[in-house]
């Protein structure tokens, strides 16, 4: 960052000229571009702005008017300051015309008391910029080092927010055209006195240019988009003018989040990952405080505070892309808006095979949640036929949003291997399935498994067949053998020779209900057994 005026007085061969300010004390943080000698009156028309003039006033005019011009013309350039050598031309005090003029315009004039030599001043301070432009340089490096590796690891939002917070030390926010928070650092700040009546706030702040500073509100505001398509903005609560670095950091920010959008194309939306990090957040308990999550809801639209919760979780029934499970949380939140349910859609373990769509609704106190939920399965069966819907308990906090997120993705596991064709499940759905489910881990149970269909599952394991499947074909069809055939694409004498051969194996008889009943039993349960367990 250039010196400033008070920066150029503190150092020792000015410091030597005993200087003193008489003019535009309070234009001490200008900006030193350059330091520039001139014992000539016309110096302006040689100047860019932002130079410190150095002078002993020698070929200064004497007349007042002409004094006031030359002050004039030094302003219009826009020059940082003038420094005037006591001792040649004027001693003691400068010209009153002059410093008038300048206290008039703003131009700070500065006077040394002392003999100074100008080429002294000129090396301290053209050191400095010159260590100021190397540092400039340097930290335009790391920026450019830290964003370049951020976009090859292909991070999201919430870490380049994070990134731009911590280099920054200020607040930093991503919101959408809508005016809805992305992703949020507020660094070392409460984030809900931070997100407090964001949309509000943020409609007020309306700059004119791509990147900007609001004086009234003290936020750095840069437009992020590519291709000439704008979808958002990212905002520094910088608090006061921000400096170049900063400006740099937010325009090379905003670059990164628009190119990781163009390349993200098979990701979720920006939307559905600010709602599924919040949901990530509150089911792994980073929230310090329910009501910074509470906050964080707000500014997406979604109110938290004050409404009953209740976690959902709809998956396929079968493991798929990662990509279809993000068409699938869109599909969601089209279907969360249809029903007019006011919710959180995210994708949870995303990018692994255990993939899901998390919905956090809120609902009024008035609301009927049978209703909500026939609305939200009904309308998401129109573009997700195959999807199920499985819902825990209704909450009454965000603290407890986590119990019934973990019963919703038990009941889901459950019902994706069931038959049932429900709009969606609930643990007292799911019967024998749902106890069988939640006891999976249960020793006592996977010693019943393998007592019952441990010899049958060492058969099938030895030869390459599939007796179990039979076995478990014969019992869902109710033990009518007809229809068991069928569905295994066998001949009766075909199925009948296999059902003798697993009684063989089992050293038991499938004519008795209550051996069938204990074999169906373990066979439910070998099915919870078998499933790949959700992180």
């Amino acid at each position: 960052m250039m010196p400033t005026l008070a920066d150029v007085l503190d150092l020792e061969p000015v410091r030597r000229g005993r200087p003193r300010v008489v003019a535009g004390r309070d234009r001490l943080d200008s900006r030193v571009r350059w330091v520039h000698v001139a014992e000539i009156a016309d110096i302006a028309p040689l100047l860019r702005g932002g130079e410190l003039v150095l002078t002993t006033g020698i070929a200064l005019p004497d007349q007042a008017s002409r004094l006031r011009d030359y002050i004039g013309a030094l302003a219009e350039v826009g020059v940082s300051g003038l420094i005037v050598e006591l001792g040649r031309r004027y001693r003691g005090e400068l010209p009153q015309a002059l410093v008038r003029e300048a206290e008039k315009l703003g131009v700070t004039v500065i006077v040394l008391e002392r003999e100074t030599l100008f080429v002294d001043v000129t090396e301290a301070v053209h050191a400095r910029i010159l260590d100021a432009q190397l540092e400039e340089l340097r930290a335009s490096e790391q920026l450019h080092e830290i964003f370049t590796q951020l976009s090859v690891e292909g991070a999201g939002p919430d870490e380049v927010v994070r990134q731009v917070a911590v280099l920054a030390g200020r607040p930093v926010v991503l919101e959408n055209l809508a005016h809805q928070v992305l992703a949020a650092d507020a660094a070392g700040r409460d984030p809900a006195e931070l997100l407090s009546s964001w949309e509000a706030r943020s409609r007020s702040v309306r700059p004119a240019e791509r990147t900007a500073y609001d004086d009234a509100t003290g936020w750095l505001v840069t437009m992020v988009g590519a291709r000439g398509e704008d979808w958002g903005r990212l905002i520094m609560l910088a608090g006061a003018a921000p400096t170049p670095r900063e400006t740099v950091l937010m325009e090379r920010a905003a670059t990164t989040l628009a190119l990781g959008r163009l390349l993200d194309r098979h990701e979720a939306s920006l939307e559905r990952q600010a709602h599924g990090t919040i949901i990530s957040a509150i089911l792994a308990h980073a929230y310090s405080d329910p009501q910074e999550a509470a906050a964080r809801a707000r500014a997406l639209g979604v109110q938290l505070s004050g409404r009953r919760l209740l976690g959902v979780v709809i998956r396929p029934r079968e493991r798929t892309a990662p990509e279809a499970v993000a068409d699938l949380a869109e599909a969601t939140a089209a279907a969360s808006r249809a029903a007019g349910l006011a919710a959180l859609v995210g994708v949870l373990g995303e990018g692994t095979e255990q993939a899901r769509v998390g919905v956090l609704a809120s609902l009024p106190h008035r609301t009927q949640v049978e209703r909500a939920l026939t609305a939200l399965a009904g309308a998401l069966r129109e573009s997700a036929p195959d999807a199920v819907v499985a819902c825990g308990s209704v909450v009454e906090s965000v603290r407890d949003v986590r119990r019934s997120f973990l019963e919703a993705e038990q009941v889901a596991d459950v019902a994706a291997r069931g038959p049932g064709d429900r709009p969606f499940y609930r643990l007292p759905d799911l019967r024998l399935r749902g106890l069988l489910h939640l006891l999976r881990d249960d020793a006592r149970l996977q010693t019943f498994v393998e007592r019952e269909l441990g010899a049958l599952l060492e058969y099938d394991a030895q030869r390459d067949s599939d007796l179990t499947g039979i076995l478990s074909l014969y019992l869902d069809a109710g033990r009518n053998k007809a229809e068991a055939a069928q569905r295994a694409h066998l001949s009766r004498p075909a199925l009948y020779e296999r059902l003798r051969r697993i009684e063989r194996i089992l050293n038991t008889d499938l004519d008795d209900i209550e051996t069938c009943t204990s074999l169906h039993v373990a066979l439910l349960a070998l099915t919870s057994l078998r499933r790949p367990q959700s992180p």
